[in-house]
């Protein structure tokens, strides 16, 4: 099925304007999804029920409020809430060109595709290969579905991304945590950059990796649709949090001596130690590796978009 775009738009710098149109990078469809239901299988709907009388309030007689105090809000109308929205518009105004690698990952949000409209293929282009030659991406102002947004408009091989950045303050910051600095001695580095080396990759394989999760419930789902009783696996016991390790350098050089399996038919990978020879910092959580899929299931596999999930300061309405 070909791709819907979401709208048509016009990317601006200078003189120069471009038009464009928008489509999602990604597919919300691919996750599994439940339905509540009561237990003979109806559908259920969801009621809003007034506190002081515990009494149904219709949407209709509905109206948002702002809680500057505990217990204590401003209202406000329909209109007024109208008249403070950011005005839609088509224009993605470019304001500035950083070097690429100079948005932190962390203000990434969502992520769209662009593609040239008509009579924009050729300044569409040589857009696309005036940043991949600079080694920049554009900063851009964009105003849609109400609200005013800071881009980032970055080239690839094949087309040019727009990415939604978060503001500064959705996005925390690692002097909240308070983290101690903590000394390393040259050789636990040199061991651990050889065990980096080890287990290294050119690039980043998206087909490598299978959302093993979404194959369990899958499976769950067509036994149950064919009838069969559907039993729990077992899982293996969580990791402790805040494990330690006594001797660095022997885990360092544990890990080094483990030989390494085959990734992909040009490559390899060294393979996963035991949690009892895992690398691993003091009270530091230890997180499950995932597992790569075989080549033979690159087709099956959903493209993996890691994603950063901030903390966004959001106020109440």
């Amino acid at each position: 099925m070909a791709a819907r775009s979401i709208a048509s738009l016009s990317l601006s710098f200078g003189l120069v304007s471009i038009p464009v149109k928008l489509y999602s990078a990604t597919e919300s469809s691919a996750s599994v999804k439940f339905s509540l239901l009561t237990k003979d299988g109806s559908r259920v709907k969801q009621q809003y029920i007034s506190e002081r009388d515990q009494t149904v309030v219709p949407r209709a007689e509905m109206v948002k409020g702002y809680e500057f105090e505990k217990d204590k809000f401003v209202l406000f109308t329909p209109d007024e809430l109208k008249t403070l929205e950011e005005g839609g518009n088509h224009i993605i105004e470019i304001v500035a060109f950083v070097p690429e690698k100079s948005v932190d990952p962390r203000y990434y949000d969502k992520a769209y595709l662009l593609a040239p409209d008509k009579r924009g293929g050729k300044p569409y282009a040589l857009l696309m290969e005036a940043m991949r030659e600079s080694g920049r991406s554009a900063l851009a102002k964009w105003a849609w579905k109400a609200k005013q947004y800071v881009v980032q408009v970055r080239a690839t091989e094949e087309g040019l991304v727009l990415q939604q950045l978060l503001y500064a303050d959705e996005v925390r910051s690692f002097k909240e945590l308070n983290i101690e600095p903590v000394q390393t001695s040259g050789a636990e580095l040199q061991l651990a950059l050889q065990l980096i080396d080890q287990i290294s990759e050119d690039s980043y394989d998206p087909t490598q990796f299978k959302d093993e999760e979404k194959a369990r419930i899958l499976e769950a789902i067509d036994k149950k649709i064919a009838g069969q009783e559907v039993v729990a696996s077992a899982h293996a016991e969580d990791a402790p949090i805040g494990a330690q390790v006594i001797d660095l350098m022997a885990a360092l050089q544990a890990s080094l001596g483990k030989k390494p399996q085959a990734v992909a038919p040009a490559k390899t990978s060294a393979a996963k130690p035991k949690e009892s020879e895992a690398l691993a910092l003091p009270e530091a959580k230890v997180r499950k590796a995932a597992k790569r899929a075989t080549p033979s299931d690159a087709e099956l596999v959903p493209e993996v978009v890691p994603e950063v999930a901030p903390v966004r300061a959001r106020a109440k309405k």
